[in-house]
């Protein structure tokens, strides 16, 4: 002889239905909170080279944002082919900056701070320039270093 089941009832559905929806929030607070606190595996602050893009990735006056270590970087292919490759985080209140193909210049929305192509700060709020990085060919790839004292 088979069992009935019995519904559940409608205040057990309610007490499980509330803490489901409360564990669904503790997990959105928290979730974000440990991936802020705990700094992600495999790009650390010691990061010092990075492959940053292939050849031919860049049509010249162009740009691409890539990450350095724990920050992120710049690499700038000039109108005449040169790569360039700088700190993307602007020195006045780390916002990350952006190449303007239009003007020729390194640009900071949040404060309309301007860099030249050398990394120099020239209008704006930004009281000092961006580090400039060395860039080498290596076969295929793009690498870009931070210059040693």
């Amino acid at each position: 002889m088979a069992e009935e089941q019995k519904p559940i009832p409608r205040r057990r559905f309610l007490d499980l239905a509330l803490c489901g929806g409360l564990a669904a929030i503790a997990a959105g607070f928290f979730y974000p909170l440990c991936r802020f606190i705990l700094p992600p595996k495999g790009r650390g602050a010691s990061q010092n080279t990075q492959v940053a893009a292939k050849k031919g990735e860049l049509a010249p006056n162009s740009s691409k944002i890539f990450p350095m270590g724990s920050s992120a970087g710049i690499l700038i292919r000039t109108s005449q082919g040169e790569y360039r490759a700088f700190t993307a985080t602007c020195t006045h209140l780390a916002c990350t900056v952006q190449y303007r193909p239009d003007v020729g210049q390194i640009w900071c929305a949040c404060h309309d701070g301007l860099y030249d192509l050398m990394g120099r700060n020239i209008a704006g709020p930004p009281p000092r320039p961006l580090e400039q990085y060395r860039v080498d060919l290596q076969g295929n790839d793009i690498v870009v270093s931070k210059r040693t004292a």
